[in-house]
């Protein structure tokens, strides 16, 4: 990927929006070769990261005051930043489990499988429910797909999949970043993909306010989602990490609950979050607590796998020792 950057560095113009042809192309050759979902160049859509995504979302598609954006009751934050920048209600809800807490005004359902913090992988007959309920209603569903390639004890699979969406993306988009695949965090290369009107939508809104991958980049990431080698390897050194973690807290009494996928372990001993947090701190073992991710997590902490080798190592270590 540095190759590619580097290589296409002398880059003075514009960028295209919509992307380089190249980039959609090898956007669309990806999916279809890893996720078996089947899209067109022209329903691919570069993005500056996907965090700027997840928090603009709501107002390029315009949902805004007296409209409601739901996403998760465990959830990365910027959903509901996003809902607020928009002047919508945020709500946490999912709609299969508690469609009671979801009215008339909902426009935006947020999904995130695998899921940070909780690592909880959807299976496609979920998904699927999901998306029947959301067309019933003429509600958008944006799938976080970013750790889609990361999962443990259970097989993600994408929104747009055949056998979720009924060979239609239509109301659908579906968020990839190539921070968590390629470790390109510092790149800002990402990607939404599904309904071409939406899609559609978006670019036209993302070109007037200037939301220009740069060059650069896009060549980084077509060199990036055409090798699968490096992301394999990147498996195999976090599922090592996870394998020496999960030992480590177990250990320490603490119980491994969902995390079937993501690049997190979501922990708990029993106790308030917080109590966790600093227990863990006294052993130089640094995590997030739950209830930062929502009240359902008011008991949990959120483990990364994010730490090199070395330092995983000497976690675990310690933990061992203070028991």
């Amino acid at each position: 990927m540095t190759q590619a950057l580097a290589a296409a560095a002398q880059a003075p113009g514009y960028p295209l929006t919509r992307g380089t042809p190249a980039v959609r192309d090898a956007v669309a050759a990806y999916l279809a070769r890893r996720w078996h979902v089947s899209v067109d160049q022209g329903d691919v859509l570069p993005v500056i990261g996907t965090k700027e995504l997840v928090a603009w979302l709501p107002t390029m598609l315009g949902v805004g005051p007296g409209a409601v954006v739901a996403y998760p009751e465990l959830a990365y934050p910027t959903y509901e930043v996003g809902a607020l920048l928009a002047g919508a209600t945020p709500v946490r809800a999912d709609p299969l489990e508690s469609p009671a807490g979801l009215g008339s005004a909902l426009r935006l359902l947020w999904l995130n499988s695998p899921s940070n913090p909780d690592g909880r992988v959807l299976p496609a007959e979920h998904l699927a429910a999901v998306v029947a309920w959301a067309r019933a209603r003429g509600v958008v569903v944006a799938s976080d797909e970013c750790y889609l390639e990361l999962g443990w004890d259970a097989e993600p699979v994408s929104i747009l999949h055949p056998d979720v969406c009924a060979g239609s993306h239509e109301g659908l988009l579906a968020v990839h970043s190539l921070s968590k695949r390629s470790n390109m965090a510092g790149y800002r290369a990402g990607f939404v993909v599904g309904d071409p009107t939406l899609v559609h939508a978006l670019h036209e809104v993302r070109r007037h306010a200037g939301m220009l991958v740069p060059g650069p980049v896009q060549a980084a990431m077509v060199a990036a989602l055409g090798d699968q080698s490096h992301v394999d390897e990147q498996r195999r050194r976090y599922r090592r990490r996870r394998e020496r973690l999960v030992t480590a807290l177990t250990g320490a009494g603490f119980a491994i609950e969902r995390s079937a996928g993501s690049l997190y372990l979501w922990a708990t001993r029993g106790e308030a979050a917080m109590d966790s947090v600093m227990g863990l701190a006294r052993h130089g073992v640094l995590v997030a607590p739950g209830d930062f991710y929502g009240p359902a997590g008011s008991r949990h902490v959120r483990v990364s796998l994010t730490a090199t080798d070395e330092r995983v190592e000497s976690a675990a270590t310690r933990l061992a020792a203070s028991r």
